[in-house]
């Protein structure tokens, strides 16, 4: 049972010696040159004939070097795994260069095709890269969720391992919610492994942040039961402060703000002296105290914060308690050693060649030979050898995804949802497919119950890292069953849909960090997938493949009103790269979708799906199921390739395309049509998304093939169109274009209304009668 992590390796005792200090100061200069220089030949040498900006954050990175080489070359375990932040990707490049894990012929590349990429990458870069970094606050917060991760998978198939898992952050990210979201979660406070490392210095991208804010933000992550480790001054601070008036500079430094500060960073020594003391009774102590300083020493002082200085550092990395979440302040200044160093507006700033050349002479490297290597056998270079053989990780072998079935075999009746069904699919596999239910893990923020997970959390039960009493086991009134135990399949999230899809991503990166496949299932109001959308596409862009569904969905969820009704999925769900996109009609579909998308879970050419499905009652007869064989495994593959004709008529007048509830209006219409002497086609569009890759292999604008609209929509039945569907029309409106012909595309293009569905449905133009008169304005 774990209940922190323990390092895998032994870490150093105490702080490093003088000769490791020394070679790691000088391992520090280097980074700093490397990631300026970096980003310097993508803006000022290499050919640029667009003249579109290139870009680069030389300042970021430069306050991220101390921290980054102290934690690289000294701290970290094989085992240990870093999110960097996104502005400092060069210095992460310079480190693993330095340690051999990158080709010196890509330190010309940064931002260039097919180069390193802006921000670390694990899908692109050519590195290591433990997690992508690039919006901001989501990198920081995905080793929260690599640790939950992690724990899982040890706990249930083992190799693992265990280790730290840190997040090196600017303080400017701290104003993203989703950072606050995380932290607060139920889960967190028992994750010992986590340490987030903060870049503490006080700008932002336009500006010096006014205020004091590091005191409120302490105590937030304190109230949330992390460690919290300040490492604000360094070693020559501390010791000015124990001289005669040092007690005083101290205070004048505690207070001052931060504007006031960073121009103390621009000014002369002279200008120091007559600014630093202040006003008031410790004016003249402090400006005793400097007077006796020489100029180099005093504008060294003043940069003299814990976040640049190694052996503050060291100590601090010491001090971290693996039996709760850690953070570290580390007072940095942006562009520390540069030019711009601490100008309010150095954020994109790039040295000229004479800043950089004079840049190579403070720190005893070549512009005309920027990526120089240590000398062999120095103890910079047998520092660098050290560090490359602790990091070297294992390698782990993969696990093959457990093999699915296609087709369950039952042939649903009676009145049903496609939510209901997906509750009934994930029982069907403990019996059938025990060995790929084994691997299921499904995630909620707190919906579990109303969104039909009920009897799979009763069968599977609840993940935790340590066994807890389910109090109400002996209530008979109870019907869902929170047995709290390592060996359960379900994790639920408070109410934050960040932390959802965040934790949906990890745990769908397994297959790739430790060889052991999972099949995640993450399930929310299908509302509030607009919230979760960026983080879970970030997830996926990491290499993270799991299933979203959302459910309840669409505007059927009528008493419930507007907040409740979702408009753009169905389009999002297309636009979506890295997952496939379904909306089922019926039963039957949301279980060969689901299947098709479990299988598609785990493996270097998968991918995620999203699946929106209803609790509009339906009933499952309309489905009409082949039963020969032959005919429903037909069937089958059309629905999971897209689209199938659920009718067809004779000499077709008109084509009603439909999607998911929406189904019933569709027949109905198409009955009364052909009472009116114009006889309909029907067809069931399941995935919009695979039907329009159809499309565009056709086209020859993807890889892929046109198979299906040859079988749905073969060009010999060619009529006008109605497009109907419960979210935007312009969903299916491309539908048209497979064979150009008329069409009307039904959808919801407003905001939702309180009623009867049929009110509803009728408000919104959706209802049997607007589909009758659609396809009667196509065809009379």
């Amino acid at each position: 049972m774990i209940t922190s992590a323990v390092p895998a390796q032994p870490r150093t005792p105490g702080g490093a010696g003088q000769d490791e200090l020394a070679a790691l100061g000088a391992v520090e200069r280097r980074v700093l040159w490397l990631s300026t220089a970096i980003i310097d030949h993508a803006n000022r040498v290499r050919p640029n004939p667009s003249g579109l900006k290139v870009g680069g954050h030389q300042a970021s990175s430069a306050s991220m070097t101390s921290i980054m080489t102290a934690l690289w070359f000294h701290e970290l375990s094989a085992h240990d795994r870093v999110s960097v932040k996104p502005h400092a990707s060069p210095v992460l490049h310079a480190i693993n260069y330095l340690l051999g894990e990158l080709d010196a012929s890509y330190l010309t590349t940064l931002r260039s095709f097919g180069g390193l990429q802006s921000y670390p990458s694990r899908s692109k870069d050519p590195d290591p890269v433990d997690y992508s970094t690039g919006s901001v606050g989501i990198g920081a917060t995905a080793p929260v969720w690599g640790a939950i991760a992690r724990r899982y998978v040890e706990g249930r198939f083992g190799g693992a391992g265990r280790g730290r898992q840190y997040s090196l952050l600017g303080d400017a990210e701290l104003d993203e919610g989703a950072i606050w979201e995380a932290i607060q979660d139920p889960m967190v406070p028992d994750l010992g492994e986590i340490v987030w490392i903060v870049d503490f210095n006080r700008q932002s991208l336009d500006r010096v942040v006014p205020g004091i804010a590091a005191g409120r933000l302490q105590g937030m992550f304190a109230a949330a039961g992390w460690q919290v480790i300040t490492v604000k001054y360094g070693q020559l601070l501390e010791e000015l402060f124990t001289r005669p008036g040092g007690e005083m500079l101290r205070k004048r430094l505690d207070t001052m703000g931060n504007p006031e500060y960073q121009r103390l960073l621009r000014c002369t020594p002279q200008q120091l002296r007559e600014r630093l003391p202040g006003a008031g009774s410790t004016a003249a102590p402090i400006a005793e105290l400097i007077a006796g300083l020489d100029d180099d020493t005093l504008r060294a002082a003043v940069r003299n914060l814990g976040g640049h200085d190694l052996g503050a550092l060291l100590e601090a990395y010491r001090r971290i308690d693996d039996s709760r979440p850690t953070v570290i302040f580390g007072y940095t200044v942006k562009g520390y050693g540069l030019s711009s160093e601490g100008h309010p507006q150095n954020h994109s700033s790039l040295l000229t060649e004479a800043q950089m050349r004079e840049l190579a002479r403070r720190l005893g490297t070549d512009l005309d030979d920027p990526w120089a290597g240590f000398a062999d056998g120095s103890p910079e270079s047998e520092l660098c050898r050290a560090a490359s053989d602790r990091l070297r990780r294992p390698q782990f072998p993969r696990t093959a995804p457990p093999e699915l079935p296609t087709d369950i075999g039952r042939t649903p009746s009676g009145t049903g949802n496609t939510q209901q069904a997906l509750g009934r699919l994930l029982l069907d596999l403990t019996r059938q497919a025990p060995q790929a239910a084994a691997r299921i893990v499904t995630v909620s923020p707190d919906v579990s119950s109303s969104t039909n997970l009920g009897g799979w959390l009763n069968k599977a039960g609840v993940w935790s890292h340590t066994e807890r009493p389910d109090w109400f086991a002996d209530d008979a009134e109870t019907i869902l069953h929170w047995r709290e135990k390592p060996t359960g399949q379900h994790l639920e999230l408070g109410i934050a849909e960040t932390n959802l899809v965040g934790l949906l991503g990890e745990l769908g990166a397994t297959w790739s960090r430790w060889g052991q496949p999972l099949l995640p299932i993450g399930v929310v109001y299908d509302p509030f997938v607009n919230r979760a959308l960026e983080p879970w596409s970030f997830g996926m862009y990491a290499g993270g493949q799991s299933i979203l569904v959302g459910t309840p969905s669409g505007v059927t969820l009528a008493p419930e009103g507007g907040a409740h009704q979702s408009i753009t999925t169905p389009s999002l769900g297309i636009e979506q790269p890295g997952c496939v996109s379904y909306e089922p009609a019926f039963a039957i579909d949301t279980e060969w979708c689901l299947l098709a998308a479990l299988a598609n879970l785990g493996k270097p050419d998968g991918s995620s799906a999203y699946l929106r499905l209803s609790t509009r009652p339906v009933d499952q007869t309309l489905a009409a199921v082949p039963s020969d064989r032959a005919a429903r495994e037909r069937r089958r593959r059309q629905a999971v390739a897209g689209a199938y004709a659920l009718r067809r008529a004779e000499q077709p007048a008109v084509t009603l395309a439909v999607m998911g509830a929406m189904v019933p209006e569709a027949l109905a219409a198409a009955d009364r049509l052909a009472e009116l002497g114009f006889p309909a086609d029907v067809i069931c569009v399941t995935s919009p998304d695979l039907v329009f890759r159809a499309v565009q292999a056709r086209r020859g604008l993807q890889e892929g093939s046109g198979w299906l609209l040859d079988q749905v929509f073969p060009a010999e039945r060619a009529v006008p169109m109605v497009t109907l569907l419960d979210g935007h029309p312009h969903t299916l409106a491309f539908l048209a274009t497979i064979n150009n012909v008329p069409a009307t595309t039904l959808g919801v293009s407003r905001f939702g209304q309180s009623g009867a569905i049929e009110d509803v449905y009728r408000y919104h133009g959706i209802d049997t009668d607007s589909v009758v008169r659609a396809a009667l304005d196509l065809v009379d």
